[in-house]
């Protein structure tokens, strides 16, 4: 991950600079795209959703050493059925038969997603045109008027440009004679030349906060990274700690290094790109009812049935009209808000739990506070008896997204649990699911002191001790964030924990960081918050009413060999899918190893 910004960063970079427009064309992935188009759209910016794919020199499915370089190659979505192309290319780039340490595609396995829906564009160094400009055998000329006439067939020759990067040319002077045949080959071809800043961050500035990323995924310190440049050795991604240039740059910064008609053409493709939606509301699976019933129907009879046994005869006659008005109101509104079948679908996992004789949880969360859940068995707490309020698990008034309900199940039968969901739901719409690790306020002001060095590894473990779990303190940073628009845990450390910190850093009589480590304070409170790396979610299940390839983009988890959805929970949902936490709790298996041995008399 060499990207630093956020997307409410960028939005704010595009409205200073005065931008209608900005793209996002992540390498190999689309995962940051919901995110992304929601705060543009929010800013009344527009949204171009797009890819930077690998492409292999060779086709995809050669997986050798010889076919393991890859290159760039650039796809916008023009519109809708740009977007579903975008998602059924990057599910593509990602099948096993294709993933050879990155998702990758061959050029003639991208042809086929291509249906005059997609823009592309190539040119900058490290694209497909660049390489065989530079390292084919051949002239320039024949070889790239030669890709060019290739990429017009397949993409539709309004839907192919030459991209002339130049934002890094005093460093990489590289860049300067590779766009001099760039231009020459629009000029021979007719093909329009465009200009691509490669932004991985928003300000200049940001290069120093997008560094300690890179070191932080390359393992490495700025100490050991100096070295080798100072060594001439070759550093991964060398460019970034060799340059600031990689910034969203300003019109003025463009019309320095690129022609009037190279802008124009840039602002050509924006107007290539249609306004649309990609948001959907969620759209539950269809639940087969006993006897024709209707989800409705289905769900009071569970409610009828769990009546019977949970409350008729075990709580006394005079308290049955508060149970009878809760059951009412919340069926009223768990039914008006189309919820049925989520319920029943939970209610079906945590029974076919039960049937296998495992151990599910008993309810956790605000979920608990919900009456209907206790009555049909998904959770095992009577919220009457224990004051726990419904409005603390759904309120229609607030709700914003589906109700979160997390079943706990023995983690050695999780993986049964989802081979059972596939079967009834369909393999092919049922997966997990991503998460992105963020750096939080001790990891984030660790990471920081780590890559810069000079710190003894005590010392640094006495610092940041002084910054409190997030967690121990959310009530606190809630307030925070509500007074000032931000929530840092390393500020709040710094205004609450001052005799532990002030040897290092403080907050002086104008409100502003002091102190020896005050600038490695500041660089860590701008990095919280921010991704650091993608992981498999622990519990999350998504379940679809299409093909998930198809609605959302399908990524290899090459540690459990499979596919899993390319997107985290809230980013699904808004596409319209509908997510479950199953998680895995190793104490319930023990539970059960114990209950077992007692059954068994031993």
């Amino acid at each position: 991950m060499d990207g630093l910004s956020k997307a409410t960063q960028i939005a704010d970079r595009c409205s200073k600079l005065g931008f209608n427009s900005c793209a996002i064309t992540d390498h190999g992935t689309i995962s940051g795209c919901v995110q992304f188009y929601k705060t543009m759209k929010d800013r009344g910016i527009k949204p171009i959703l797009g890819c930077e794919l690998y492409i292999s020199s060779q086709d995809s499915h050669i997986k050798t050493k010889d076919n393991s370089k890859l290159t760039h190659f650039i796809v916008l979505a023009k519109n809708k059925k740009g977007w579903d192309q975008l998602i059924k290319l990057v599910s593509e780039s990602n099948k096993p038969e294709n993933f050879y340490h990155k998702p990758r595609l061959s050029l003639d396995r991208l042809a086929p997603f291509l249906d005059g829906n997609l823009i592309g564009f190539c040119g900058h160094l490290g694209s497909t045109l660049a390489d065989i400009l530079m390292n084919e055998p051949g002239s320039i000329k024949e070889n790239g008027t030669n890709f060019i006439s290739k990429m017009k067939d397949i993409f539709g020759s309004d839907n192919f440009f030459l991209e002339a990067q130049l934002m890094d040319k005093d460093n990489i002077p590289e860049q300067i004679e590779l766009t001099s045949w760039i231009r020459e080959l629009g000029k021979a071809t007719d093909t329009k030349v465009i200009c691509t800043p490669d932004a991985h961050y928003c300000e200049r500035s940001d290069s120093v906060d997008q560094r300690i990323l890179l070191c932080n995924n390359l393992k490495t310190t700025f100490i050991d990274i100096n070295k080798k440049l100072l060594n001439h050795e070759d550093v991964p991604m060398g460019c970034f700690f060799k340059s600031d240039n990689y910034h969203i740059l300003s019109p003025e910064e463009m019309k320095e290094l690129h022609t009037e008609e190279e802008i124009e053409n840039t602002n050509y493709i924006d107007s290539l790109i249609e306004n649309y939606e990609i948001l959907n509301n969620p759209s539950l699976p269809k639940f087969e009812c006993p006897n024709n019933a209707s989800p409705d129907e289905y769900l009071r009879e569970l409610c009828r049935k769990g009546w019977k046994e949970k409350i008729a005869n075990i709580i006394p006659k005079e308290q049955h009209q508060v149970y009878v008005d809760r059951i009412k109101n919340e069926l009223d509104v768990l039914q008006g808000a189309n919820l049925s079948s989520y319920f029943l679908i939970v209610q079906d996992i945590v029974d076919y739990v039960r049937r296998n004789d495992w151990l599910p949880g008993p309810g956790r969360g605000s979920s608990a506070g919900c009456l209907v859940s206790y009555l049909i068995g998904i959770t095992s707490i009577d919220p009457i008896k224990h004051d726990l309020l419904f409005e603390r698990f759904f309120n229609p008034a607030r709700a914003s997204s589906m109700p979160d309900i997390d079943v706990d199940v023995p983690i050695n039968k999780r993986e049964n649990i989802i081979a059972y969901i596939k079967e009834k739901y369909g393999a092919n719409k049922v997966s997990q699911m991503i998460t992105y690790n963020t750096m939080k306020g001790r990891g984030a002001l660790k990471e920081v002191l780590r890559v810069y060095g000079n710190i003894s590894f005590d010392e640094m473990n006495r610092i940041t001790k002084a910054i409190p779990d997030e967690a121990k303190i959310a009530d606190e940073l809630q307030e925070m964030k509500e007074e000032t628009g931000e929530a840092s845990i390393i500020r709040w450390a710094l205004e609450n924990n001052v005799d532990k910190l002030k040897e290092w850093c403080y907050i002086n009589e104008d409100n502003e960081l002091s102190g020896p480590l005050a600038k490695r304070f500041e660089q860590a409170i701008r990095l919280e918050g921010t991704k650091s790396n993608q992981s498999k979610h622990a519990a999350g299940i998504v379940i679809s009413v299409n093909d998930l390839s198809d609605v959302c983009p399908m990524i290899y988890d090459n540690k459990n060999d499979q596919l899993i959805a390319g997107m985290e929970m809230q980013d699904l949902e808004s596409l319209g899918m509908i997510k479950f936490d199953i998680l895995g709790i190793a104490l319930l298996d023990k539970v059960m190893t114990i209950s077992d041995l007692l059954r068994n008399g031993e």
